[in-house]
């Protein structure tokens, strides 16, 4: 909305309310260990392509809106230059051509973004060898100091303010997918097929659900381990990060409800058909996703990897919800009274 205020045209916020909580750094990653490289990569492509697809069709059914825009700002143009009477005023008002080009001193030329002009023999033009200490300061070697904060600045964002954002999502994700995994009956969700209705189905159950993109995976592995195509869940993975209540509430009210029917027309028709390529997909090439064995329990067989992985990442999830609640507790008084 801050970018719509700002002057973003409605396809545009419309693309970017898309794009950016269906992908991103952390739900890639998630999906990749969770559901394998196949959505890794399909997912973020989908993405993008059911972001532009939903921004244009919103160009389409609101362009008579922005003709009337348009003809509104130039009536108000044609307005202004009629009201002057002074030609000097008129001149400020409707020719292309600034009095201040001519009245302006023009600025002198600078060397390296300082304030000497280029005719200095000190400056870059005077020595080709002089030009990397003079105009770039890139090319001084990077100290091993610089490279060693760098790296701690990376591992702490990603094991404090990255983990912090999606801890939570995370857990709900994981509950729901084991609720879905022990609950919901093998045959409810694969009676529905893997046709239009099985991803109409996914879209109803994704589109009103406020869930993000790193919650919504290990829903989707539930869904996959019951048995739903992957086409399917593609679905429920496009349409349940893009949109819920309060997000159409907000767009009926910053851009009318034109664009609100052409916002969920556009990611709900946009997720069915990228399921049904990506099933096509899968069959021409003849990849066979198979997540049975996630919903069967097989003692013994992790890799020492995968549990000293999950050891650590148990490990981080109690210390960030640990500072979390001390951060939430109410301070004491430093008072007397």
């Amino acid at each position: 909305m801050g970018l719509r205020r700002s002057g973003a045209s409605r396809p545009a916020t419309s693309a970017f309310l898309v794009a950016t909580p269906e992908t991103g750094v952390d739900s890639i990653s998630v999906s990749y260990a969770l559901l394998g490289p196949v959505f890794a990569f399909v997912r973020p492509f989908a993405a993008i392509v059911s972001a532009i697809y939903t921004g244009l069709l919103v160009k389409l059914i609101t362009r008579n809106e922005h003709h009337q825009a348009e003809a509104e700002q130039s009536s108000s143009a044609t307005s202004c230059c009629a009201t002057t009477t002074s030609e000097a005023v008129q001149t400020s008002c409707c020719s292309k051509q600034s009095v201040d080009v001519v009245t302006q001193p023009a600025a002198p030329a600078a060397c390296c973004a300082s304030t000497k002009p280029k005719a200095e023999p000190d400056c870059c033009a005077a020595a080709p060898a002089k030009t990397s200490s003079c105009c770039s300061s890139d090319s001084q070697p990077q100290s091993s100091q610089a490279w060693l904060s760098k790296i701690i600045a990376m591992l702490t964002f990603s094991f404090t303010t990255l983990l912090k954002d999606i801890v939570l999502w995370l857990m709900i994700g994981l509950g729901l997918a084991a609720m879905i995994q022990t609950f919901v009956p093998m045959d409810f969700l694969t009676r529905w097929g893997d046709g239009l209705l099985a991803m109409l189905v996914m879209a109803l159950i994704g589109v009103p659900m406020y869930i993000c993109a790193t919650a919504s995976t290990p829903v989707a592995l539930g869904f996959l381990a019951a048995g739903l195509s992957p086409g399917a869940v593609l679905v429920f993975l496009l349409a349940g990060p893009a949109t819920n209540i309060s997000t159409m509430g907000m767009i009926g009210k910053e851009m009318g409800a034109r664009t609100l029917v052409a916002y969920l027309f556009g990611v709900v028709s946009a997720a069915i058909m990228l399921g049904y390529g990506l099933n096509l997909a899968l069959e021409y090439l003849g990849i066979a996703l198979d997540y049975s064995e996630v919903s069967q329990h097989h003692h013994g067989t992790e890799s020492p990897i995968h549990l000293l992985a999950a050891l650590i990442l148990f490990g981080l999830i109690v210390r960030t919800l640990t500072n979390g609640w001390r951060a939430a507790r109410p301070q004491p008084s430093s008072s007397c009274h």
